[in-house]
């Protein structure tokens, strides 16, 4: 004989699987996405076109002092650095030219 919980349990697993996997769907793509920007900047940088960037972050990097150092995006379409730092709890944004390694934006303090 099964414990009275017994059939809620597997109701809620039930439920949670449901949940887990209606979302599937939508991660690979996401997934998909970013992996794409991934090898369009490895192999922009690998034929030239793009500085590498770890090159634009020894450039930009010293030149926000006292930020904290988020990480980066690219955007493959515009060959786009963009930038994040922290400072004293504000965000901010440095876009640089992947190709010229300019900085042609900023925002934040």
């Amino acid at each position: 004989m099964r414990a009275p919980y017994a059939n809620a349990t597997m109701m809620m697993r039930a439920a949670f699987l449901t949940i887990a996997l209606s979302a599937l769907p939508v991660l690979p793509a996401a997934a998909a996405d970013q992996r794409g920007e991934r090898m369009e900047l490895m192999e922009q940088t690998r034929q030239g076109k793009l500085i590498p960037v770890r090159e634009i972050e020894r450039r930009i990097v010293p030149g926000v002092p006292g930020a904290q150092y988020l990480g980066f995006d690219f955007d493959s379409a515009s060959g786009i650095y963009t930038l994040k730092f922290l400072r004293n709890g504000n965000v901010i944004w440095v876009e640089v030219d992947g190709h010229s390694g300019q900085v042609i934006g900023r925002s934040g303090n």
